[in-house]
């Protein structure tokens, strides 16, 4: 089961981003035993069948725009109640969940002002000010009733994929943090709890609601010209006894070594790209890697380096832009890579594949539909290698980087902050090994050559198979790209079946998995 994104409409003024965080899989395990006696004969024999279903847990937010997120106003005026939204939870369980909303101007996450399109002088700070010689904006949310809605049809809301959505029926109503509860507070600077439902109290069969709206004072001395501004939203799930903490994965150098403190420490860290989580853990190598496999779709759409693992466009060793940066521009130190018109991401079932080509000169990406698609066991996308490294076309790379990794892709489709993993000639004995999947080996596995303890806490690494045109190898190999690549065909992967392979190669149009690793400081 995939989440999936909602983005509501947006005017100049004011622009909503809403996620699904996290997808839970709760088991349900029935086990049956027969014993059967045989007559004449003092043995007996016994069967048991184990049963197990897995109730998967989906959570939207949803956004309606009731009114223009934009007014024409004159300086020194005060104006209140601008451009409402509802906005509507579901959760298919009683785990609650919380609604953390930060300041996104600029598109830069934590940047809480209105941008002047005159100069940055007069960009207009969060602030309640209703009047005085200082310009300031504010936002407030407020619970919505059942009696809210089409009006046609009370009780419900129709969003912007155009379907209808509960709202708040009974006592299924979010909580409101009290900053903003119906008053007016400061659009935060950071990651902040502004909604949330604790565990136990959320009505599995109808939605929960709420608006929000924003006011904004301009000074007299305020001059006239547009002033632009950015919130974003993200829903998270289940709640936690306090649920003050969102863990962003291209935030990563901000909390890693904060949090992440010892070997074996693990959050949850969300994906600002779609709003998919992933587990994140503190290994024995002093790394941190996502325990899960990528779930990020490739498509035509422009990825930058605000968001994505895009470092360079240029290349000093010829001293131009190089050739394998197909696609790539940059304006304002941003990176900015826009991939081919023929990138996608295949939605398959079964083992075909349909739509798939065995090219290293496009980059692709799919996704298995029929996956429980859930935590540490999520098969997430399949990526040829191309794609992996952020590229238009691959088969331009022909120096083998095996004996120095110095030479390796700047550049991947990971979260900004992460990188894919390294395999170097060095020896996985050694604290700092660049030989990364050969590390965890020796330090997890004793240096066997079975799979061992590969696939189990806490590095969880999946037979998920591979992509060759069809769909091969589930629970039999998994294969995970790194950035090294060798000779024609070779860029060389982690796989294995029943053993383990540190050495195998795989052809740069293969499907295969994605780990990404958090870079360090000196990256």
């Amino acid at each position: 089961m995939r989440h999936t994104d909602k983005t509501n409409n947006y005017t100049d003024f004011f622009y909503h981003f809403f996620r699904n965080a996290l997808l839970i899989s709760i088991p349900l395990t029935i086990i049956s035993a027969l014993v059967l006696s045989l007559p004449h004969t003092s043995a007996r024999v016994s069967s048991s069948d184990n049963f197990t279903v897995s109730v998967l847990s989906s959570c939207t937010l949803n956004s309606k725009v009731n009114d223009e997120h934009s007014i024409n106003t004159i300086n020194g005026t005060y104006n209140a109640d601008v451009g409402r939204t509802t906005l509507t939870t579901f959760c298919n369980d009683r785990n609650g969940y919380v609604v953390y909303a930060v300041g996104d101007s600029d598109n830069t996450i934590g940047n809480n002002k209105l941008i002047s399109s005159i100069n940055s002088n007069y960009d207009i700070a969060s602030g309640t000010e209703t009047s005085g010689s200082t310009s300031q904006w504010a936002m407030k949310l407020s619970a919505l009733s059942n009696n809210i809605g089409d009006t046609n049809n009370p009780g419900y809301i129709t969003n912007d994929s155009n379907e209808t959505v509960a709202t708040n029926q009974g006592t299924d109503t979010p909580i409101i943090d009290p900053l903003y509860n119906n008053t007016f507070g400061i659009v935060p600077t950071a990651w902040t709890r502004v909604v949330y439902k604790p565990s136990g109290t959320v009505n599995s069969v109808s939605g929960s609601s709420f608006s929000t709206t924003y006011s904004i004072y301009t000074s007299p001395t305020q001059p006239a010209g547009t002033y632009t501004g950015q919130v974003k939203y993200l829903l998270t799930h289940p709640s936690s006894a306090t649920p003050d903490t969102e863990y962003i994965m291209q935030e990563v150098a901000e909390w890693k070594d904060d949090v992440l403190v010892n070997i074996g420490d693990t959050v949850i860290a969300t994906d600002e790209r779609d709003g998919k989580g992933y587990y994140v853990t503190r290994l024995a190598d002093g790394h941190i890697w996502m325990t899960q496999n990528l779930d990020f779709d490739i498509t035509n759409t422009t990825l930058n380096s605000v968001t994505t693992d895009l470092n360079a466009i240029y290349d000093p060793s010829i001293g131009q832009y190089a050739e394998y940066n197909d696609g790539y521009s940059e304006n304002n130190g941003i990176i900015y890579w826009k991939p081919a018109s023929t990138a996608t991401t295949i939605d398959f079932e079964g083992t075909t594949v349909t739509g798939w080509q065995n090219s290293n000169t496009k980059p692709y990406s799919a996704n298995k539909r029929d996956d429980t698609n859930v935590g540490h066991a999520s098969l997430g996308d399949y990526y040829n290698w191309t794609a992996a490294i952020a590229s238009n076309n691959s088969s331009l790379l022909t120096q083998d980087t095996l004996d120095n990794i110095t030479n390796n892709p700047k550049n991947s489709i990971c979260p900004k902050g992460w990188r894919l993993p390294t395999i170097s000639d060095d020896s996985a004995s050694t604290a700092g090994s660049t030989n990364e999947f050969a590390r965890l080996n020796y330090l997890y596995n004793n240096s066997s050559s079975t799979i061992g303890k590969l696939i189990h806490d806490p590095i969880y690494f999946l037979r998920a198979g591979y992509i060759d045109s069809f769909y091969t190898g589930h629970n039999k190999l998994g294969s995970y790209w790194s950035s090294t690549f060798k000779e024609d065909k070779g860029y060389r992967t982690f796989s294995y079946g029943d053993s383990y392979y540190p050495s195998a190669a795989g052809d740069r149009y293969y499907g295969f998995s994605v780990r990404c690793v958090a870079r360090s400081t000196s990256e």
